[in-house]
């Protein structure tokens, strides 16, 4: 592939490369991407959507985000917005590319390397999965630690009341995570801003189905009873629109101060998690709880929660707090480790 010229700059798409005289011009992948567009188009309107469509390849971005990436440019070509020589502004339509370029034959196109969306996706639906089990470590440690100081019949040590409620949270927050953060990532693949709440809800109303009825069916095959009316399609819903919501605020607040895009996510959460509770669903804490009433000579117990807030036993303010809690840290976590992974992928792509 050929390289094109204009100005004292040399444009080698092929190896991916700005030169200013011979001297090589730092560039981001997404950076170059839209420059490389910008010379294909050279002399021709390149509108905001072609910008979205085949530099940011649909990902939900904010205008800051095109705009600080033409100033960039400017910065690194040396050119005045004001008095253009090689990008100008068309207002409220997009950027033109007006310099001479050398070596660019009529319409041909510079294109920008192919997608790949399957790659992205799994890469952010892994981030936001892992993000999600560190959600569930937390909440984990808080349910482990409430039944291992329960008093505990002969036998039963505190240490393994902490493991075993440990892994069983922390399970389940991973396939959760799982679900939400696939269908935020492939949603993400379409057009408009905020398919991620669709994404999101219906990543966790599959989920939910699947785990409640494997569930159900598990303990009615092995026991010989259900378990009762534990986590299931109604809080993946809930839950996964509110991670969706969170993920799609989080790409309008664009740049701005991490603990913003994190303080929305757990509001968000934690107003989902209590939304769940309201409707009559139960989160982990509730479900934990229902276990123990459906099975009263188990030796699972969380009783202790309750007294942290002068209840008896699990009651109505210990569910509305702990789902607060664990939607809030469940969202959270899936959303700042998936935006993370998101600035990974825009600066190595």
């Amino acid at each position: 592939m050929k390289s094109y010229v204009f100005g004292p700059f040399r444009l080698d798409p092929g190896n991916r490369q700005l030169t200013r005289e011979g001297e090589p011009v730092e560039l981001n992948a997404r950076y170059f991407d839209a420059l490389a567009l910008l010379v294909a188009e050279q002399g021709r309107l390149v509108t905001k959507d072609r910008f979205l469509d085949e530099v940011w390849r649909g990902v939900p971005v904010t205008d800051e985000a095109l705009t600080q990436c033409i100033k960039t440019l400017r910065k690194q070509l040396g050119d005045d917005a004001a008095r253009p020589r090689f990008i100008e502004t068309v207002p409220k339509h997009g950027y033109r590319f007006i310099a001479n370029v050398d070596g660019l034959a009529p319409r041909q196109r510079v294109a920008p390397p192919a997608a790949h969306p399957w790659s992205e996706a799994l890469l952010l639906a892994a981030a936001g999965t892992t993000g999600g089990g560190i959600a569930g470590f937390i909440g984990g440690l808080i349910y482990g630690f409430a039944g291992a100081s329960q008093p505990l019949a002969p036998g039963v040590g505190a240490v393994s009341v902490l493991l075993v409620l440990l892994c069983l949270t922390i399970f389940v927050a991973l396939v959760g995570g799982v679900g939400v953060s696939l269908g935020i990532a492939m949603s993400a693949r379409f057009q408009g801003r905020y398919m991620p709440i669709a994404g999101g809800a219906l990543g966790g109303l599959a989920v939910g189905a699947i785990v409640k009825f494997l569930g159900l069916d598990a303990f009615t095959l092995l026991i010989g009873r259900s378990p009762g009316d534990i986590t299931g399609p109604l809080e993946g819903v809930v839950i996964g629109g509110a991670a969706g919501m969170a993920y799609a605020i989080a790409a309008v607040l664009g740049e701005g101060p991490r603990w913003q895009r994190i303080l929305v996510a757990v509001l968000l959460g934690a107003a989902g998690g209590v939304f769940v509770t309201i409707l009559g669903g139960h989160m982990m804490g509730g479900s934990l709880a229902e276990l123990s009433h459906q099975f009263p000579d188990s030796r699972l117990r969380i009783d202790r929660i309750g007294a942290w807030f002068g209840e008896s036993a699990f009651g109505r303010t210990s569910q509305l707090v702990t789902s607060a809690l664990e939607g809030g840290l469940f969202v959270a976590g899936i959303v700042t480790a998936m935006r993370l992974a998101r600035r990974s992928i825009a600066r190595d792509d």
